[in-house]
């Protein structure tokens, strides 16, 4: 039977985590239930990971709920990469065994699944998560036990911990210079959209510092429940709000995002007056939405379907003969995709799978020629990343209307807002580690 989403479970702990982001300190304290970790060592090496001809892995998404809707096409990105390692010859001459989990975009059940995917299954990791909301549920596991979690993701930041390697955007690779291009090519006034969780809500506390740094003006800002669907009011309050048009920032997640641009065609708020940017619509969810409820709109994101390259062209080609020739690909689809890669050149340099500390230490500088172009793992276990910025297609694609030269290196700690700025994170140094002050 699909667990429905649990709205009360879910505010209680979106609760939880938007009172840690408001002071900027990722979760730390495990959960009352969590299973003694008989598993790892004092190095964080699972017992068991790896035996015979196998090394084991975990993929945590939400299959079901109101998040399967992007998150299913991660795990799909994820198994071809596993599926073509394997074809390869593996790594360190083993097979890939990847287990799959569903979080049913339920931020308890992810945390228990990724203690079974440590504790009885002794996966050597994990690659999973969407939302920051199941982030934050399921890293105190992986620092009670030492683990190790790959997130594809791009996030608001304000974490760096030495358990997580993080391949999305941080908030420097994908909302800031979403703001700045606004702000020069669209206009001044901004209107803040975003589902009530912690990612939308810190993004938005970024995003209002950076306006008042740069000469914008805030209007106005609303959220819904994650999944919600009654858009209504906060049309009314975008038509209130800005009368004669501008810019609508747009943080919201999972279905919320079908009744929204819905209804904002149907107000007559069209990308013209109205152009809207978001930063979690990506191809997936334009084919599900409706192209013709999001053409003329933007999003920001490292990675679009369009970009040229001949490792983007490999990329798409493999994807489509795997899945189908309608499938398109998105940005974190290529993010999951190369975080497979990425582990496995670390274990390689390891010369290990299941001494984690090894592999941590291995994936630090780590570069590959991913489909957005040459990425870099950084002391951070953040990605140097390009930035892209496109306006939807006819088509459903993206016409890449912004991108950057280079790759632009990770910042986590935010440099727009008072609390954090100054401050680093450094894993290749212990006396640095996940927040240090340099300024």
């Amino acid at each position: 039977m699909t667990k429905r989403f649990d709205r009360r479970k879910f505010l209680l702990y979106g609760s939880a985590t938007l009172t840690s982001s408001l002071f900027l300190k990722a979760c730390r304290t495990p959960t009352p239930t969590a299973t003694p970790a008989a598993s790892p060592t004092a190095t964080g090496s699972p017992s068991a990971a790896v035996s015979g001809n196998t090394i084991k892995v975990g993929i945590l998404h939400s299959l079901s709920g109101t998040m399967s809707i992007s998150e299913k096409s991660v795990v799909d990105a994820e198994q071809l990469a596993i599926e073509e390692i394997n074809k390869a010859g593996g790594v360190l001459g083993k097979q890939i065994q990847a287990i799959v989990e569903d979080g049913n975009s339920d931020w308890p059940t992810f945390a228990e699944k990724a203690k079974k995917l440590i504790d009885q299954d002794k996966v050597v990791t994990v690659f999973g998560c969407w939302t920051s909301a199941s982030r934050k549920a399921v890293l105190p596991v992986f620092e009670e036990k030492n683990h190790m979690l790959w997130y594809p993701v791009q996030y608001e930041g304000q974490e760096c911990s030495k358990n997580i390697f993080y391949t999305g955007a941080a908030p420097n690779q994908q909302i800031e210079p979403a703001v700045d291009w606004l702000l020069e090519n669209k206009g001044k006034k901004f209107f803040l959209v975003g589902s009530d969780y912690v990612f939308p809500r810190t993004a938005n506390t970024i995003i209002k510092a950076q306006l008042a740094a740069k000469g914008g003006e805030l209007v106005g800002e609303d959220y819904i429940p994650l999944g919600g669907t009654e858009v209504t009011p906060i049309i009314t309050k975008i038509k209130a709000a800005l009368p004669d048009g501008g810019v609508i920032f747009n943080s919201l997640n999972g279905d919320s995002n079908v009744a929204f641009f819905k209804q904002l065609q149907g107000a007559g708020l069209g990308p013209e007056k109205y152009p809207s940017m978001s930063v979690s619509i990506a191809e997936e969810e334009v084919k599900a939405i409706g192209v013709e409820y999001l053409k003329g709109h933007y999003a920001a994101w490292n990675y679009f379907m369009t970009v040229d390259s001949p490792a983007n062209k490999k990329f798409v080609e493999a994807f489509k003969a795997k899945y189908g020739k309608d499938r398109v690909t998105n940005d974190p689809m290529e993010a999951a995709y190369i975080m497979v890669y990425l582990w496995k050149q670390a274990v390689e340099k390891a010369g290990t799978a299941d001494d984690l500390e090894k592999v941590r230490a291995a994936a630090l500088g780590q570069s590959f020629d991913a489909p957005e172009g040459k990425v870099t793992l950084e002391a951070n276990h953040h990605l140097s990343k390009f930035v892209r910025l496109g306006q939807v297609r006819e088509d459903g694609l993206f016409e890449i209307a912004f991108a950057t030269p280079e790759a632009v290196k990770p910042v986590p700690w935010n440099q727009f807002v008072a609390e954090t700025k100054g401050f680093s994170c450094d894993w290749s140094d212990p006396a640095k580690g996940g927040k240090f002050k340099t300024s």
